[in-house]
């Protein structure tokens, strides 16, 4: 099959499967006389499986590890577990890392809007809320997050 015909059959662009070939995830096509990239069954399956495995999150480098497996005869799953190991961690530390920005930038907005609108726009090179290490550090301060809610003395009202 030709490379439109592969490629939107699985659900990628013409563009995607040349790059795929260049950089070793599929097979060089067979050309036909005229020039064109010839696909078969295998390469649609293995393209299918690639583009799973990315909806996944495996990097190409991991993907190529495992069709590296698969070639040479060997089951690729004692690596792939690793990989999802290694993935739901790190998906895991990302996701307390963004609860704990979302909590700073809460506090922010709190302390944000006690500030008066005058000495916000005013104080600052580019923007107050952001130049602000009082303000800043005020907002990821654990103790703080316990205490009474109020801006920090160099930015409340005199």
């Amino acid at each position: 099959m030709r490379i439109g015909v592969l490629a939107g059959r699985v659900g990628v662009t013409p563009k995607a499967v040349r790059y795929y070939e260049q950089v070793g995830l599929l097979p060089p096509a067979r050309r036909t006389p005229s020039g064109y990239r010839d696909y078969t069954e295998e390469d649609a399956a293995r393209l299918e499986f690639i583009r799973s495995a990315k909806a996944l999150g495996l990097t190409l480098d991991e993907i190529r590890e495992v069709l590296a497996f698969r070639d040479r005869g060997r089951a690729p799953c004692p690596y792939v577990l690793q990989v999802i190991e290694a993935k739901v961690e790190e998906i895991e530390r990302r996701i307390r890392g963004l609860r704990l920005l979302a909590a700073d930038l809460r506090r922010l907005r709190q302390l944000a809007t006690r500030l008066p609108r005058q000495r916000i726009a005013a104080r600052a090179r580019f923007c107050h809320l952001l130049e602000n290490e009082k303000l800043r550090r005020a907002a990821r301060d654990p103790i703080r997050r316990a205490g009474p809610r109020r801006a920090p003395a160099a930015d409340r009202p005199p």
